[in-house]
């Protein structure tokens, strides 16, 4: 393995890193609505779990209401049984063949609750772009082992380590920020 080789490694599972945070941070509902909130409830679809925009159409009607609308009728009962078991507190209201999600308001406590499991997402993507900054270190020094780098090969390919650390870890503080700012927002 080059040089080379380990930094593309490293930067790509950081940057997997970055969109399972990312994704994370998705499913923490912030009081408004958006479409991608639903979008990890997974419904029974004549024997296979099918994730819920692949059975219904899911839309904003307002600010604070998501309409889903699935493709069959007899899927109705099923997508509200999936959206109300969800792990999201939700309480879906059926009208026809149109399901109506309210999004409620969020309390000043559950904000502070809702903050705290954020600030322990970005924790643990942080340890995670360590851990890979470890690992690329550690492939770094077996090069030098093995004679298939010099020392000041591996001295600036560990500096640049860092700063691609730095960078993400950057990135994780700021994706953070704004996130903990939308819950914060009434």
């Amino acid at each position: 393995m080059t040089i080379a080789e380990i930094r593309n490694n490293y930067e790509q599972r950081m940057l997997k890193s970055l969109e399972a945070l990312r994704n994370d941070l998705a499913k923490v509902r912030t009081g408004r609505a958006h479409a991608g909130l639903l979008d990890h409830i997974t419904v029974d679809y004549y024997g296979s779990p099918m994730p819920i925009n692949q059975v219904a159409n899911v839309n904003l009607l307002d600010a604070r209401t998501i309409s889903v609308q699935p493709w069959e009728k007899k899927m109705v009962q099923a997508v509200e049984k999936a959206i109300r078991d969800s792990d999201l507190g939700l309480n879906p209201m059926t009208q026809g063949d149109l399901i109506r999600v309210p999004m409620p308001a969020l309390t000043e406590e559950r904000r502070r609750d809702l903050v705290k499991v954020i600030k322990q997402e970005g924790e643990s993507a942080k340890v995670a772009v360590r851990n890979l900054r470890r690992d690329a270190n550690q492939q770094l020094k077996d090069l030098v082992k093995a004679k298939e780098a010099s020392e000041d090969e591996e001295r600036r390919a560990g500096d640049e380590v860092q700063k691609t650390t730095d960078r993400f870890i950057a990135d994780i503080e700021k994706m953070i920020a704004q996130k903990e700012s939308e819950i914060m927002a009434v």
